[in-house]
């Protein structure tokens, strides 16, 4: 068997079975490959973007990771964004970046990278086995590895000839490294903690943003009045009628330290320590108050128990109580004009049972949150790197993962320009993603950050720079001409309707949302 037939016959006895990729010569092998595993689903994106971000989306849905196809390091390169959203959300990814043949290498051909010093940046688990014998071991260790708590970027670095040669066979799944209990002493300084009376903040993040980390916190906080926070950006927020609802912080460092004010204690669990998006001439980056102690539950790196430990601090310090419950309300079907409130109470108002949100609205989704934390369960999946253009891609393999399920993307109109051709793919697939793009012809939230960092108002020169106007973006032709239908909506009225139908009717579609100018 040669190598490329075993590897994904590995990857798929390992509970890998989708692929998005988007190859090149060196992958053919692998390409040529896929007919003789039919388990394996290949999916193709037209910009390693796409497939990095589709990766990171599928994962964070399903549960496991999928692979990626990339070309050498260029493709690794145009991919290495959403790889970086993947590794701070901490999502498993079996990274596949091919590489010329071993004893090409020496020939310096104009494709030839350092393929293992790029994907460094994204990934700690890297691996290039030489030769077709060695693949099947690296690929199951690949797999092992993404798993491995909390989850990461494995890449796999395949020489041509490892995949072309014979001498493979497949091997069986590792055996995954499980989460480890938090110490018992640990706990307990923390009980005494909640229970002091001091004024106390209790944040938590990643896997504790499920269900039942989030009723095992709400638990807490009702009983010891500890206020209840969550990540700014998490991977993945269960939310709506049933479930506690959670105050996330705020994006802005001003925010945070509202948030924060008057802390004595900040108790953490599976996220780091609140800091600034960004630094700020004269304002501080780390936004701890002064005078409150940190304690840490779970760090997201320790591979421990999040959820287990609050569920354990809640039976010490909140037996019998009950979590507080968001509770079903939904706003009325918006009138007047389009803008980010109107928008956003229309995805409240029609929000379905267990949709799936994906949300790179940025400045115009500020409303989005508030407006559905009413509605019926569903799932809500941010930009955890903060490298725009992963929305798109995101809503895609969140709907290869569940497709059962509608999926609902959030689109910044700057943001969208990164990865458009995630709507090619949605529309080859069949893909149920409805997409709203907030058109509002700029890149609002620097035009924000400008003021905000000190460097002034900004001249005619530094507007132009965030000004996505001169000529206008055409959002619905851009759609069409990828195979998804698109509407253009100009009130709130035409808005909700055009929602309305595109929830309705199977398949990917997209609706521009024209909000007024941000200049």
């Amino acid at each position: 068997m040669i190598g490329a037939q075993a590897m994904i016959r590995t990857l798929v006895d390992a509970g890998v079975d989708v692929c998005f990729t988007n190859p090149g010569t060196s992958e053919m092998h692998f390409v040529a490959a896929l007919d003789s595993v039919p388990e394996m689903r290949a999916v193709l994106g037209l910009f390693e973007g796409v497939v990095t971000g589709a990766a990171d989306g599928y994962a964070r849905m399903a549960g496991k990771p999928a692979a990626t196809l990339l070309h050498l390091g260029p493709g690794l390169g145009n991919g290495l964004a959403n790889l970086h959203n993947a590794r701070r959300g901490r999502t498993p990814v079996v990274n596949i970046v091919g590489d010329h043949a071993t004893y090409h290498l020496e020939y310096d051909a104009p494709l030839t990278s350092d393929i293992a010093a790029a994907a460094r940046n994204v990934s700690s688990w890297i691996r290039r086995p030489e030769t077709a014998a060695e693949l099947c071991d690296a690929t199951a260790d690949a797999v092992a590895a993404a798993m491995g708590p909390p989850g990461q970027v494995a890449t796999l670095i395949l020489p041509a000839d490892a995949s072309w040669s014979d001498g493979a066979t497949p091997v069986a799944p590792r055996e995954l490294v499980t989460r480890r209990s938090v110490d018992a002493d640990v706990l307990d300084r923390v009980a005494k903690v909640l229970v002091s009376g001091e004024p106390c903040a209790l944040l938590i993040g990643g896997s504790a943003m499920r269900e039942a980390g989030l009723r095992a916190a709400a638990r807490i906080s009702a009983a010891t009045g500890a206020k209840l926070l969550g990540e700014t950006f998490p991977a993945r927020l269960e939310r709506g009628a049933g479930l506690p609802p959670i105050e996330r912080l705020g994006y802005l460092s001003e925010f945070m330290e509202i948030q924060l004010s008057g802390m004595r204690h900040l108790v953490i669990v599976d996220t780091g320590p609140p800091v600034g998006f960004f630094a700020y001439p004269g304002k501080a980056s780390y936004l701890v108050p002064d005078g409150c102690e940190v304690h840490v539950v779970v760090d997201p790196s320790d591979g421990l128990d999040a959820v287990g430990a609050l569920e354990q601090l809640a039976d010490v310090v909140a037996a019998g109580v009950d979590p507080v419950v968001q509770s079903l309300a939904r706003p009325e079907r918006p009138t007047g004009a389009v803008n980010g409130e109107t928008v956003a109470a229309a995805l409240g108002a029609l929000l379905p049972e267990g949709a799936i949100v994906c949300d790179e609205a940025n400045t115009s989704g500020l409303w989005a949150s508030g407006a559905t934390a009413g509605s019926p369960r569903h799932d809500w999946l941010t930009l955890t790197g903060g490298a725009i253009g992963v929305g798109m891609p995101l809503a895609t393999g969140a709907a290869v993962a569940c497709p059962d399920r509608p999926v609902i993307n959030l689109e910044a109109d700057g943001s969208a320009m990164y990865t458009m051709q995630a709507l090619w793919t949605q529309a080859r697939e069949g893909l149920d993603v409805t997409t709203i793009v907030f058109n509002n012809r700029s890149y609002a939230i620097l035009n924000m950050e400008l003021g905000r960092t000190g460097a002034g108002a900004g001249g005619p020169k530094a507007k132009s720079m965030f000004d996505l106007s001169n000529p206008d973006l055409d959002f619905v032709s851009l759609s069409r001409g990828m195979g998804v239908p698109a509407e253009r909506a100009t009130d709130a009225a035409e808005l909700t309707v055009a929602l309305e139908k595109a929830l309705a009717e199977p398949g990917p579609h997209l609706i521009e949302a024209i909000l007024p100018t941000v200049l």
